[in-house]
C-alpha cells in the first residue's frame, strides 16, 4: 500500500506544468518583434536593390539608346520648276526651285513632323525667298528624302544687284538657308517627345552647271 503511495507521488511529481509566466510570454513577444524588423528590413533592402538597378538602367539608355543625336542633312538636287512674272507696278518676278534634301537620322527614334516647317534663303544677309515642308516621316536610324518649293523672290535682290550680277558673271552664287521642322519623336514606339529639328546650311551654286558645287550644314535637334 505504501509502495502503491509511493508510486502515485512519484507520478504526480514527473507532470510539466502547462501554463507560461509573463516572462516566457514577454520573450516570445520580443522575438515576433524582431522577426518582423528583419522582414521590414530585408524588403527595405530589396526595393532599394531594385530602385537603384532601374536608375542605373534608365541612366544607361538615356546615355547610349535615348540620347538624341544631331541629324544631318544634303541637299542632292536642284530644279527649275517656274517662272511666275507680275507685270503690274510695281514689276516683280518669282523664280519656283525644286530642292531636294537627304536627311539622316542617327537615332533608334522616329521622326515624325506635320506643318509648321519652314524654310527661309538668305542672299548676303538678305531674305530672298522661303518655303514650306510637307509633313513627312524619317524613319529611326535611316534616311528619308524631303522635296521643297523653294520660291525666290527676285524684287528682293534690288539691294544686291549689283554683287548679284558680279556672281553670275564669275560663275558661282553663294547663298544661306535656315531650316526649322517642328515634330515628334517616338522611341520604340512607345516614349514620344516633342522635338525640333533645325539646319543651317551655307550652300555655292554653280551658275554653269546650274548645281550644287558645295555645301556646309550645321544640325541640331532641340527637345
Amino acid at each position: 500500500m505504501a509502495s502503491t503511495t509511493a508510486a502515485a507521488g512519484n507520478g504526480s511529481s514527473s507532470i510539466l506544468p502547462t501554463h507560461t509566466t509573463p516572462k516566457d510570454a514577454a520573450d516570445m513577444e520580443a522575438a515576433r518583434h524582431r522577426r518582423r524588423r528583419r522582414c521590414l528590413c530585408c524588403c527595405l533592402l530589396i526595393t532599394i536593390l531594385i530602385l537603384l538597378i532601374l536608375a542605373i538602367t534608365l541612366l544607361v539608355l538615356f546615355l547610349t539608346v535615348l540620347r538624341v543625336r544631331d541629324p544631318t542633312t544634303r541637299l542632292v538636287a536642284t530644279r527649275l520648276a517656274g517662272v511666275a512674272p507680275r507685270l503690274t507696278f510695281p514689276i516683280q518676278l518669282n523664280v519656283t526651285l525644286l530642292l531636294t534634301v537627304s536627311i539622316h537620322n542617327p537615332n533608334p527614334a522616329s521622326f515624325t513632323y506635320a506643318t509648321g516647317g519652314h524654310a527661309d534663303l538668305l542672299y548676303r544677309g538678305a531674305h530672298v525667298g522661303d518655303a514650306e515642308i510637307d509633313p513627312g516621316r524619317i524613319p529611326s536610324k535611316g534616311d528619308a528624302n524631303v522635296t521643297l518649293a523653294l520660291t525666290l523672290q527676285a524684287d528682293r535682290f534690288a539691294g544686291d544687284l549689283g554683287q548679284l550680277v558680279n556672281d553670275v558673271l564669275t560663275g558661282s552664287v553663294e547663298v544661306d538657308a535656315s531650316t526649322r521642322i517642328p515634330g515628334r519623336v517616338a522611341i520604340f514606339g512607345v516614349f514620344k517627345r516633342h522635338a525640333v529639328a533645325y539646319s543651317d546650311c551655307h550652300f555655292v551654286f554653280g551658275v554653269a552647271e546650274m548645281g550644287v558645287r558645295s555645301q556646309q550644314c550645321s544640325d541640331r535637334t532641340k527637345l
